[in-house]
């Protein structure tokens, strides 16, 4: 029999017995058993039972279970596919029905959200059909009955309904409005209970709630009076229903005290401005406006206590409260005190000039600012402080600008006016003619003090223009509207080009005056000059005068020296104050603060070049001195001695002349600086070794002589080392070579032109010829010699 006919997988469904599936299995191969043969042998020896059990055919039944186990094995595969199969048909299914589940779970909310709704909306339709049943009753009322009488709905005069009857009335009167004007879509003149349009509803009603209101607020009224802030409150929640309560809160601050009391608004400008005659420092005035101010923001702040109480709306009341005050008090207060001149004819400085009136506007503009920003804090809804402010400021600030101008030029011409009234710029033409006779009775030291009687250049006097333009500038910045944009810019460069064009003035007119006198010092020392060939008895006669111009340009050169140094801490100071205060303003416009810039390049330029003048000048005056000293005393015995025993000193007249440039050079190097210093510092070391070396070529030199003209170039050199530069020190080094020229033998000149004068044997070979033996030792024949 075959295997695959006896296995199959229905046997193992439903019921299964193994029994009755193995006797199928092996029927027709296993011989019967006896059970009664088995039963006496299970009871006797083992030899019995093993002689039961043998199994003859179990050959036949290897081939058999072999197949089967192999077919089990099968039947095993095959049915885990099928589980597989089945468990994932089950968490298919298992997942639709849960997805099922919750969408049905979703239906059945959304069922009972919309039962909810439908619920909510058949209340609120049945609340509103009452509403408006009673509506349609009282309109009914309002539009059947001319003066609102006969059978009248209690509501409207109950007075514990008064909020109620209010917001029904409002309700009620805004339907009748609309619908006599079309509003809304309901119809003009649309016919009530067969009656006509609701213009009378809407005409009662109208005068229904002008007597509601009326009520309420002569209750509120009443309230106020007593202090009775509960029945203020309640009131005041009622009467907003009435143009949002503009009414109320009108009447409330009209009742103020500090806008109906005329005592205090008196008093206001009062303590301002005191007597008649008024208050003359600015700091009082400001004092006082302040002190006032501070008076109407404790008012202001205690009626904002009772408005958070009493209003339902307080920053709506805050806002007309405090608007209130700037137009009224606050205004009244800035039209006492600032009292716009004119500018074609303003005040004269005596009465404080503009600027008086600019540091009150600026001062009182400051402080009204202050107010505003204290009213913030305080609470005024949604009103814009800075905008009030302007406003009340607009017709002072809009032409600010040109009184700010005119301010400091006004200030400018008073300082002008007051420096030129100085007594030392008074020199009159008799004194100045007096100085230039060659013989005046008049002292050296007069004629140097009258020469030089002008007001030099000073940083105090800058300092004060300055000064002006930064409070100029403070201002500008407070003062300027916010519109248009740029239009601070503007104006912080007139003022600063205003600053510009004074302070350039001033310096270029003080190096002017400065340079004059350099000039006038030189004309003065032009007539009294001479030299060695003036006769003796003129140069006795002519000595001091020439003192007194030597004098005059000493003093000229220190005061055209001084005049540098502040010119120069002056402009230093102004880009110093246009760098910290001004510029960074200007960046807002295009073009002005590199149009500034240029303009203070241009205006260092004009001060330079007037420098340059002066500075020329200067060091004329220097030299000339040199030539004076070296002419009057410098003699042709200095170089001519005649005890070759005697150590050299130094001449006078090179004494005279260090001691002098000296002096000459310690001025410049306070005055002078950088590269300007060492560059006129050089002009005055070649200046000084040409003056020099003309003077030595007018004497005869002995070797005694040589010697001490040695001593003096190592004096002279001396000073080089320690005023002046390498260039000028090397000159007189050389020199200083050159003079053993003067000193060795004739005979040993060709080796010292050979040596150490090879570089400057032209400039040699002319001071040779100075030897007082020149022509004695023949020295031009033993010079000669060289060339052959």
């Amino acid at each position: 029999m075959a295997v695959k006919q006896l296995l199959k997988l229905k046997f193992f469904n439903e019921t299964f017995s193994f029994d009755k599936f193995f006797d199928s299995l092996v029927e027709g191969i296993s011989p019967p058993i006896k059970i009664e043969e088995y039963d006496t042998a299970v009871g006797g020896s083992d030899t019995a039972i093993e002689s039961i059990l043998q199994f003859p055919e179990a050959p036949k039944f290897r081939p058999l279970f072999e197949g089967a186990r192999k077919e089990v094995g099968d039947l095993c595969l095959k049915i885990d596919v099928v589980l597989d199969k089945l468990r994932m048909d089950f968490v298919a299914y298992e997942n639709k029905h849960k997805e099922s589940f919750e969408e049905l779970q979703e239906g059945v909310e959304d069922l009972t959200e919309n039962f909810d709704r439908l619920d909510s909306r058949v209340a609120s339709v049945s609340e509103t059909a009452a509403e408006i049943g009673d509506q349609l009753k009282f309109m009914m009322y309002f539009n059947e009955t001319s003066g609102y009488v006969g059978e009248e709905p209690s509501l409207f005069f109950d007075d514990d309904r008064v909020a109620e009857a209010a917001a029904v009335a409002q309700k009620l009167r805004a339907i009748a409005e609309d619908s006599i004007s079309g509003v809304h879509g309901v119809p003009a003149h649309t016919a009530l209970n067969g009656n006509g349009g609701l213009e009378v509803a809407a005409k009662n009603l109208q005068a229904y709630c002008n007597e509601l209101e009326n009520r309420l607020l002569g209750k509120f009224d009443a309230a106020s009076q007593k202090g009775d802030l509960w029945t203020m409150r309640n009131c005041a929640i009622i009467l907003n229903q009435f143009n949002k309560g503009g009414s109320v809160m009108q009447r409330y601050i009209a009742s103020r005290p500090m806008f109906m009391d005329l005592e205090v608004m008196s008093k206001d400008a009062h303590a301002i401005l005191g007597t008649e005659e008024g208050i003359a420092q600015v700091d009082d005035l400001m004092n006082s406006l302040a002190s006032v101010y501070k008076e109407i923001a404790d008012s202001v702040q205690t009626e904002a206590k009772t408005v958070a109480v009493v209003f339902p709306s307080p920053d709506a009341v805050m806002s007309i409260l405090v608007q209130r005050v700037m137009e009224q008090r606050v205004n009244l207060l800035i039209e006492k005190i600032v009292s716009k001149p004119s500018l074609s004819s303003p005040p004269p400085m005596e009465q404080g000039g503009l600027l008086l009136y600019l540091n009150i506007l600026s001062g009182a503009y400051g402080k009204t600012k202050e107010l505003a920003n204290e009213f913030q804090a305080i609470g005024c809804g949604e009103l814009n402080m800075e905008a009030c402010v302007e406003s009340l400021f607009k017709s002072y600030l809009e032409d600010y600008a040109e009184f700010e101008l005119t301010s400091l030029n006004q200030l400018h011409k008073a300082k002008t006016l007051e420096l030129k009234s100085c007594p030392l710029a008074d020199i009159s033409q008799s004194r100045r003619n007096s100085i230039l006779h060659p013989f005046s009775p008049v002292s050296p030291q007069r004629r140097n003090s009258a020469m030089h009687s002008y007001a030099p250049i000073s940083v105090s006097v800058v300092e004060e223009f300055v000064e002006w333009n930064e409070e100029a500038v403070t201002r500008c910045k407070l003062l300027t509207l916010k519109e248009p944009p740029g239009i601070l810019a503007t104006n912080m460069k007139a003022i600063f080009t205003c600053l510009l064009d004074q302070v350039s003035q001033y310096v270029t007119e003080g190096l002017e005056r400065a340079i004059e006198a350099l000039k006038e010092a030189a004309a003065l020392r032009e007539r009294f000059m001479f030299n060695s060939n003036t006769n003796r008895k003129v140069v006795s006669a002519m000595a001091v005068a020439a003192e007194a111009a030597s004098s005059a340009g000493e003093s000229s050169f220190r005061a055209f020296m001084a005049a540098i140094q502040s010119a120069t801490t002056n402009m230093t100071m102004l880009q110093r104050f246009f760098n910290a205060s001004v510029s960074q303003s200007l960046l807002a416009q295009e073009g002005a603060h590199a149009a500034c810039c240029d303009a203070i390049a241009s205006a260092i330029a004009d001060a330079e070049n007037a420098a340059l003048r002066g500075l020329q000048g200067s060091l004329d005056t220097v030299l000339a001195e040199v030539e004076r000293l070296l002419a009057a005393e410098q003699k042709a015995t200095d170089y001519k001695l005649l005890d070759e025993s005697l150590t050299p000193e130094p001449t006078t007249a090179c004494s005279s002349v260090i001691t002098f440039v000296t002096r000459m050079a310690e001025v410049t190097n306070g005055a002078l600086d950088g590269l300007n210093r060492e560059a006129f510092l050089i002009q005055l070391g070649y200046g000084l070794y040409k003056s020099l070396i003309q003077n030595w070529k007018r004497f005869a030199f002995n070797p005694s002589g040589g010697l001490r003209l040695k001593r003096d170039v190592s004096e002279y050199a001396a000073f080089a080392r320690r005023f002046m530069t390498p260039a000028v020190d090397e000159k007189f080094v050389l020199f200083g070579m050159m003079v053993n020229v003067f000193i060795v033998a004739p005979e040993s000149l060709p080796t010292l032109m050979e040596g150490m004068l090879r570089d400057v044997r032209e400039e040699a070979l002319g001071l040779i010829e100075l030897r007082d033996d020149y022509k004695k030792a023949k020295v031009a024949n033993i010079l000669s010699s060289m060339n052959t």
